[in-house]
Protein backbone atom coordinates (compact mmCIF):
# COMPACT_ATOMS: atom_id res chain seq x y z
CA UNK A 1 0.00 0.00 0.00
CA UNK A 2 1.27 3.45 -0.89
CA UNK A 3 1.59 5.96 1.93
CA UNK A 4 -0.69 8.94 1.41
CA UNK A 5 -1.67 12.30 2.83
CA UNK A 6 -5.22 11.99 4.18
CA UNK A 7 -5.73 15.65 5.11
CA UNK A 8 -3.80 18.89 5.71
CA UNK A 9 -4.34 21.46 8.44
CA UNK A 10 -3.08 24.76 9.82
CA UNK A 11 -4.08 27.50 12.23
CA UNK A 12 -2.68 31.01 12.63
CA UNK A 13 -3.55 30.86 16.35
CA UNK A 14 -2.13 28.65 19.07
CA UNK A 15 -5.20 26.43 19.25
CA UNK A 16 -5.39 22.74 20.08
CA UNK A 17 -7.10 21.76 16.81
CA UNK A 18 -6.29 22.98 13.31
CA UNK A 19 -8.68 23.64 10.42
CA UNK A 20 -8.78 21.45 7.30
CA UNK A 21 -7.52 23.08 4.10
CA UNK A 22 -7.45 22.04 0.44
CA UNK A 23 -3.64 22.43 0.58
CA UNK A 24 -0.83 23.77 2.76
CA UNK A 25 2.47 25.27 1.71
CA UNK A 26 5.65 24.07 3.39
CA UNK A 27 8.43 26.66 3.45
CA UNK A 28 12.05 25.53 3.75
CA UNK A 29 13.44 26.08 7.24
CA UNK A 30 10.19 27.56 8.57
CA UNK A 31 7.30 25.09 8.40
CA UNK A 32 3.68 25.54 7.33
CA UNK A 33 2.98 28.97 5.87
CA UNK A 34 0.38 30.77 7.99
CA UNK A 35 0.57 28.32 10.91
CA UNK A 36 1.20 29.48 14.50
CA UNK A 37 4.33 27.29 14.64
CA UNK A 38 5.88 28.82 11.49
CA UNK A 39 9.43 30.04 12.00
CA UNK A 40 13.11 29.29 12.41
CA UNK A 41 12.99 29.55 16.21
CA UNK A 42 10.68 27.68 18.56
CA UNK A 43 7.03 28.82 18.64
CA UNK A 44 5.59 26.40 21.22
CA UNK A 45 4.55 28.77 24.01
CA UNK A 46 6.06 26.86 26.95
CA UNK A 47 9.35 26.47 25.11
CA UNK A 48 9.40 30.14 24.09
CA UNK A 49 9.00 31.05 27.78
CA UNK A 50 12.13 29.01 28.62
CA UNK A 51 14.32 30.08 25.70
CA UNK A 52 12.91 31.84 22.61
CA UNK A 53 16.19 31.38 20.71
CA UNK A 54 15.90 27.56 20.50
CA UNK A 55 15.74 26.16 16.96
CA UNK A 56 12.24 25.17 15.86
CA UNK A 57 12.32 21.37 15.64
CA UNK A 58 8.50 21.33 15.58
CA UNK A 59 7.82 23.07 12.26
CA UNK A 60 5.51 20.31 11.00
CA UNK A 61 3.40 17.86 13.02
CA UNK A 62 2.48 14.58 11.29
CA UNK A 63 -0.07 12.14 12.69
CA UNK A 64 -1.00 8.73 11.34
CA UNK A 65 -4.67 8.04 10.55
CA UNK A 66 -4.19 4.57 12.03
CA UNK A 67 -4.06 6.21 15.48
CA UNK A 68 -7.41 7.89 14.85
CA UNK A 69 -8.89 4.48 14.01
CA UNK A 70 -7.37 3.00 17.18
CA UNK A 71 -8.91 5.82 19.23
CA UNK A 72 -12.32 5.34 17.57
CA UNK A 73 -12.21 1.65 18.54
CA UNK A 74 -11.81 2.85 22.15
CA UNK A 75 -14.85 5.10 21.84
CA UNK A 76 -12.85 8.31 21.30
CA UNK A 77 -13.93 9.86 18.01
CA UNK A 78 -11.19 12.20 16.79
CA UNK A 79 -11.14 13.64 13.27
CA UNK A 80 -8.06 14.62 11.26
CA UNK A 81 -6.69 17.95 12.45
CA UNK A 82 -8.34 17.81 15.85
CA UNK A 83 -5.10 16.76 17.56
CA UNK A 84 -3.29 19.75 16.08
CA UNK A 85 -1.39 17.99 13.33
CA UNK A 86 -0.53 19.69 10.05
CA UNK A 87 -0.50 16.50 7.99
CA UNK A 88 -2.57 13.39 8.59
CA UNK A 89 -0.99 10.36 6.87
CA UNK A 90 -2.01 6.79 6.09
CA UNK A 91 0.27 3.82 5.51
CA UNK A 92 3.40 5.01 7.35
CA UNK A 93 4.71 3.68 10.65
CA UNK A 94 5.75 7.16 11.72
CA UNK A 95 6.45 6.23 15.34
CA UNK A 96 8.98 3.55 14.33
CA UNK A 97 11.05 5.83 12.12
CA UNK A 98 14.46 7.19 13.06
CA UNK A 99 15.45 10.73 13.84
CA UNK A 100 16.73 12.09 10.54
CA UNK A 101 14.36 10.10 8.33
CA UNK A 102 13.33 12.22 5.37
CA UNK A 103 9.90 12.09 3.79
CA UNK A 104 9.02 13.49 0.38
CA UNK A 105 5.45 14.68 0.65
CA UNK A 106 3.74 15.48 -2.62
CA UNK A 107 5.84 16.38 -5.63
CA UNK A 108 8.57 18.47 -3.97
CA UNK A 109 8.30 18.97 -0.20
CA UNK A 110 10.80 17.14 2.03
CA UNK A 111 10.40 16.94 5.81
CA UNK A 112 13.09 15.57 8.13
CA UNK A 113 11.81 13.93 11.32
CA UNK A 114 13.19 15.42 14.53
CA UNK A 115 11.21 13.67 17.26
CA UNK A 116 7.92 12.82 18.89
CA UNK A 117 5.08 15.05 19.91
CA UNK A 118 4.82 14.94 23.67
CA UNK A 119 1.10 14.86 24.52
CA UNK A 120 0.13 17.44 27.13
CA UNK A 121 -2.83 18.26 29.38
CA UNK A 122 -4.56 20.10 26.52
CA UNK A 123 -5.30 16.69 25.01
CA UNK A 124 -7.28 15.71 28.10
CA UNK A 125 -9.10 19.06 28.09
CA UNK A 126 -10.06 18.47 24.46
CA UNK A 127 -11.50 15.01 25.12
CA UNK A 128 -11.47 13.24 28.51
CA UNK A 129 -9.63 9.91 28.27
CA UNK A 130 -7.61 10.95 25.21
CA UNK A 131 -4.33 11.54 27.08
CA UNK A 132 -4.29 8.00 28.46
CA UNK A 133 -5.25 6.63 25.05
CA UNK A 134 -2.25 8.24 23.31
CA UNK A 135 0.20 6.96 25.92
CA UNK A 136 1.24 3.35 26.46
CA UNK A 137 3.92 1.39 28.31
CA UNK A 138 6.59 -0.75 26.70
CA UNK A 139 7.59 -4.10 28.21
CA UNK A 140 10.53 -2.39 29.92
CA UNK A 141 8.15 0.12 31.55
CA UNK A 142 9.17 3.05 29.36
CA UNK A 143 6.52 5.43 28.08
CA UNK A 144 5.30 5.12 24.49
CA UNK A 145 3.99 8.38 23.03
CA UNK A 146 1.61 7.88 20.10
CA UNK A 147 0.51 11.49 19.36
CA UNK A 148 2.54 11.86 16.16
CA UNK A 149 5.94 13.03 15.05
CA UNK A 150 7.55 16.40 14.46
CA UNK A 151 9.81 17.54 11.67
CA UNK A 152 11.54 20.40 9.90
CA UNK A 153 11.10 21.43 6.28
CA UNK A 154 14.20 20.79 4.16
CA UNK A 155 12.53 21.50 0.82
CA UNK A 156 9.35 23.49 0.44
CA UNK A 157 6.29 22.79 -1.67
CA UNK A 158 2.55 22.49 -1.74
CA UNK A 159 0.94 19.49 -0.03
CA UNK A 160 -2.54 18.23 -0.88
CA UNK A 161 -4.77 15.45 0.46
CA UNK A 162 -4.12 12.39 -1.68
CA UNK A 163 -0.44 13.20 -2.22
CA UNK A 164 1.98 10.31 -1.94
CA UNK A 165 4.46 10.18 0.96
CA UNK A 166 7.78 8.46 0.25
CA UNK A 167 10.70 7.78 2.58
CA UNK A 168 13.63 9.24 0.62
CA UNK A 169 16.32 8.88 3.28
CA UNK A 170 16.96 6.44 6.13
CA UNK A 171 19.85 7.44 8.41
CA UNK A 172 22.70 4.91 8.42
CA UNK A 173 22.31 4.42 12.15
CA UNK A 174 18.84 4.17 13.71
CA UNK A 175 18.12 6.71 16.45
CA UNK A 176 14.77 6.37 18.21
CA UNK A 177 12.46 9.36 18.20
CA UNK A 178 12.17 11.19 21.53
CA UNK A 179 9.97 14.15 22.49
CA UNK A 180 11.05 17.50 21.05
Amino acid sequence: MLAKVVAVHSSPQHAFSKADHPSIELIEGHGVKGDAHFGVTVKHRSRVARDPTQPNLRQVHLLHQELLRELAAKGLAVSPGQMGENITTRGLELLRMSVGTRLRIGSTAVVELTGLRNPCAQIESFKPGLLAAVLDKANDGSLIRKAGVMGVVLTGGLVYPGDEVVVVHHPLKYSALHPV
